[in-house]
C-alpha cells in the first residue's frame, strides 16, 4: 500500500471508529508496523488534520473534519453498490428508490476507469424475494423512528388474536420473507417484535414519546446484550 493510500485509510479507520482507537489496532489493519502508524499520524497532524491522541488510551479524529466524500476505493464502491442493489430490491418504495438513485449518482461521480465497478459489479444479490406485504406504511414507520413519535397498531398475533398497541418505534429489520418492527409497547412495558403483515391498522400519533431516539435504541441494544433472564414472553408481540 502506497503512503498516500495508507494516510487516507488511517483517518477512514478513525473516522469510522466509536472512541479512541489504539496505534496497535492502526497498525493490525493496515499491515503495516506501529512504527509507521506513528510517522504517519504524525504527518497527518502536520497537514493540520485534526487527529487528538492520548498515551495508552488511542487516538480520535475530532468533529467537524472531511474530505471529498466521493474518494472512494474500488472495495468501497462495489460494498455501496451491493448494499443499494439489496435495498432496492427488499425495502419500501421511497427507500428503493433512494437506493437506485444513489447507484445512479455514484455512477455518475466516480471517475471512468471506477465506472465498470458500478455498471458491471462482480457482486450481486440474489432476486428480490416474495415478501408478505406490510399492513402499514414503512415510509411512515422510518420518519416515526426518526422523529421519535408514537405509532398506535392494531395488530393480529400467530394465533388471529386481536390487540391495539401504542408502541414507540426504535428500528425495521428485514427477515427473509417479512419485515420486522421492534417497538417499546405501552401494553406490555417492555420491546416486543411486530410483524409488519400482521398490522391491520395504523395511527401514526403527532405525540412524541418521553425519551430520545437515540436512548430508546440504547436501551433496547442493552436488552440484546444482556444476560439477564427476560420476563416471560419478552422478546415477542404477545
Amino acid at each position: 500500500m502506497r503512503r498516500a493510500e495508507r494516510l487516507f485509510q488511517i483517518i477512514q479507520i478513525l473516522r469510522r471508529a466509536r472512541g479512541p482507537v489504539t496505534a496497535d489496532a492502526i497498525a493490525a489493519e493496515l499491515e503495516t508496523s506501529k512504527r509507521s502508524v506513528y510517522r504517519d499520524i504524525a504527518a497527518l497532524m502536520d497537514q493540520r488534520t485534526p487527529i487528538r491522541g492520548e498515551a495508552g488510551v488511542g487516538y480520535v479524529l475530532e468533529a467537524g473534519f472531511d474530505m471529498p466524500p466521493l474518494m472512494l476505493t474500488a472495495d468501497e464502491i462495489e460494498a455501496a453498490v451491493l448494499g443499494a442493489q439489496w435495498v432496492a430490491g427488499r425495502a419500501d418504495p421511497a427507500l428503493a428508490r433512494a437506493a437506485r438513485d444513489l447507484i445512479a449518482k455514484i455512477r455518475a461521480a466516480v471517475p471512468g476507469h471506477l465506472q465498470p465497478i458500478v455498471l458491471e459489479p462482480a457482486s450481486g444479490t440474489p432476486p428480490a424475494w416474495n415478501a408478505a406485504p406490510d399492513g402499514l406504511d414503512i415510509a411512515q414507520v422510518r420518519a416515526a423512528i426518526h422523529g421519535g413519535r408514537k405509532i398506535v397498531l392494531g395488530y393480529r398475533d400467530e394465533k388471529g388474536r386481536l390487540s391495539r398497541r401504542t408502541v414507540w418505534p426504535v428500528i425495521v429489520g428485514y427477515m427473509d420473507t417479512v419485515r420486522m418492527l421492534v417497538a417499546w409497547c405501552e401494553l406490555r412495558g417492555d420491546f416486543r417484535n411486530f410483524r409488519t403483515d400482521r398490522v391491520v391498522e395504523a395511527e401514526f400519533l403527532g405525540e412524541r414519546y418521553p425519551d430520545r431516539p437515540t436512548s430508546l435504541r440504547a436501551r433496547w441494544r442493552r436488552t440484546l446484550e444482556s444476560n439477564e433472564p427476560r420476563k416471560p414472553g419478552a422478546g415477542s408481540s404477545r
